[in-house]
């Protein structure tokens, strides 16, 4: 136990590094930091919503320099192909023999850190194509499949205006997405120090923290953090309680505002995403127990980036004003936490480092 609290105190630490680093150039957005930091330790993909203008691409752009990854952006539009982001095979001439032969020219895809910006905006066969290979981590072109970098990590955005030209991502497309992350507007303390900041002449120089192999040892410490099973039965009511169809008393909110529930997906990512927030200390834990396990708060606290792009609405909710954010609360109140056996606990309570 003593190397696996260890471990965890080394994490949190090149996590507040990590933190700090990015606030070189990032002001506030903290919890925008912390769901796309847990996307990249855990291995998932983030959709981020926000209005122009909130700095979507320079946030993401940070993180790759401070996580020393190769980044790439791809501006999603109409008429964007499918070849336009995973590459395209060109015919190449030796001029002293004159032979032919076929060659692989590798997309923008083949980065660890992609921003897809706007993703909406394009038709849905480049956006299956970037979704596949999100997937499946390689792509297959000419009948030969080429492997992406490890780690690979996408941020996809959408921006909630201007709706007119756009395709939105289906259900089953969504569900690819860890979690759903909204940029909202700055604090006028906040907003403040980006514009003394943006008007000066001074350069920020952004250093690497991690690696790859940081990232990826980091994220076998997440794997690696027990979840009690009264925790885990916890997170799966949670999930099963969004499908109406599934349950003969479903609560009041998701019978009269839910038209279709999460899926299993969505089960799997509410734990992972509370193990990252117990190695990187973000779920409220105390000392005694801080990296030890997976508790309901945790759980609760990864509710909403999890569920909300998960869970489509009924006209009932348009027509009432209420926001998945909304049923997703109004599911927290409703779902009881049931304590652990005493089998549980007597366990729970061994694995606890001592004083």
């Amino acid at each position: 136990m003593s190397e696996v609290m260890g471990q965890v105190a080394a994490a949190r630490e090149s996590y507040a590094k990590l933190r700090s680093e990015i606030g070189k150039m990032i002001v506030g957005q903290d919890d925008v930091v912390e769901q796309m930091l847990a996307c990249v330790f855990c291995g998932g993909h983030g959709l981020v919503v926000g209005v122009p203008g909130l700095a979507k691409t320079l946030l993401i752009r940070t993180i790759a320099r401070a996580l020393n990854l190769d980044f790439s952006r791809v501006q999603f539009t109409p008429d964007l192909m499918p070849s336009d982001i995973t590459g395209t095979e060109v015919i190449d001439e030796d001029k002293a023999t004159g032979r032919r032969e076929l060659r692989f020219v590798r997309g923008p895809i083949f980065s660890n850190v992609i921003l897809a910006d706007e993703i909406n905006r394009t038709p849905p066969k480049t956006q299956a194509a970037l979704l596949e290979a999100m997937q499946e981590k390689h792509v297959t072109v000419g009948g030969e499949t080429h492997e992406l970098p490890s780690p690979f990590f996408v941020l996809a955005t959408q921006n909630p205006l201007e709706q007119e030209g756009t395709y939105p991502l289906p259900e089953a497309q969504l569900d690819r997405f860890m979690l759903q992350i909204r940029i909202g507007y700055p604090t006028e303390a906040e907003e403040l120090e980006i514009v003394r900041r943006s008007s000066s002449k001074a350069d920020v120089a952004i250093e690497p923290v991690l690696g790859a192999e940081d990232i990826e040892r980091i994220r076998k410490l997440i794997l690696s953090v027990e979840v009690p099973d009264y925790v885990l039965r916890y997170a799966l009511r949670l999930v099963r309680a969004t499908r109406a169809s599934e349950s003969s008393d479903p609560p009041a909110v998701v019978r009269d505002y839910v038209s279709w529930g999460a899926g299993p997906r969505a089960s799997e990512y509410l734990i992972l995403a509370a193990k990252a927030a117990v190695v990187f200390g973000n779920g409220g834990d105390d000392a005694s127990t801080a990296g030890t396990h997976v508790t309901p708060e945790h759980v609760r606290r990864a509710a909403v980036p999890v569920l909300r792009h998960r869970l489509l609405t009924s006209f009932n909710a348009e027509a009432d004003g209420v926001s998945t954010e909304d049923v997703i609360a109004g599911l927290l109140e409703a779902i009881p936490v049931e304590p652990g056996t005493p089998e549980e606990r007597a366990r729970l309570e061994r694995s606890m480092p001592s004083a």
